[in-house]
């Protein structure tokens, strides 16, 4: 409550200005529905999100996957790692909730007729399977899969912590938008981090991130999101931060609030 009220004083100082910021479903809004299925996509979508991250693996016969952890274990009753089986034995597994798993070339073509949408493909590479041959067939399958069908008014990235598959998906294929993520707050050095790397975009913690810091990594030429968004307070406290994008765990719920009680930011 209390960074409502000091919201609504800089809301009410700035009433007349307005912001824009673009809004994402983090794993297809994870707090509201079965994270990363299909169901999560399409719930979201039909009302009225149209951002998302989602995150990428690949089983052992070379398919991707979305799944966030390696271990499908959290969320269905299988223990088995993604990495480890073939895209035959996943295709048995469903969720705890009864949802299949969802490969990345069904939400592709799924995301295919939808113009105008953000997509962050986040690239979960660090584990001891992947060497450099397998990020190598990794990003190029992920590139090709997701750029053949693109709407070309919609924005795909390719995000990740793990240097590597960025530096991959760099050298492979030039043209790629990518993110780099930092679990740290932005600062002098996360800004040089991703200016180092000759990436545009950056993804950092909210908390611990000033305006200040915001503003720098700005003038320095980044886009930059925030995370992890999981309530209606982090969501206003990352506008008023004055984030580019926002991460968002509560998406429908986040919405809703800032139709009907902040009119005046436009969340894309």
């Amino acid at each position: 409550m209390a960074i409502v009220a000091l919201f609504a004083a800089i809301a009410a100082a700035e009433a007349q200005e307005r912001r824009s910021v673009q809004f994402f479903a983090h794993r297809g809004s994870r707090f509201e529905y079965d994270e990363n299925t299909m169901p999560a996509f399409q719930a979201t979508y039909d009302k009225g999100i149209r951002g998302y991250e989602t995150d990428i693996r690949m089983t052992a016969d070379g398919r991707l996957v979305i799944s966030h952890d390696s271990s499908l274990a959290r969320l269905t009753p299988c223990d088995g790692e993604v990495e480890k089986m073939t895209a035959k034995e996943i295709r048995k597994v469903k969720t705890k909730h009864g949802n299949d798993i969802l490969f990345l070339d069904e939400l592709c073509k799924w995301l295919a007729d939808k113009e105008g949408m953000y997509v962050e493909f986040e690239m979960k590479t660090s584990s001891p399977a992947y060497d450099e041959a397998q990020l190598e067939k990794y990003c190029d399958l992920l590139y090709t899969i997701a750029m053949s069908r693109k709407p070309a008014s919609s924005t795909y990235l390719f995000t990740s912590s793990d240097k590597r598959a960025l530096r991959t998906m760099q050298r492979l294929h030039p043209d790629a938008d990518l993110l780099l993520i930092i679990g740290r707050p932005i600062s002098d050095d996360t800004i040089r981090e991703a200016l180092d790397m000759g990436i545009k975009r950056l993804g950092c913690t909210m908390g611990g991130t000033s305006r200040d810091a915001v503003r720098k990594a700005k003038e320095a030429g980044l886009f930059v999101s925030l995370w992890p968004g999981q309530s209606i307070d982090d969501f206003i406290l990352g506008v008023a931060l004055g984030a580019d994008a926002l991460c968002c765990d509560r998406a429908v719920e986040v919405k809703e609030f800032f139709d009907s009680s902040m009119p005046w930011v436009e969340a894309r």
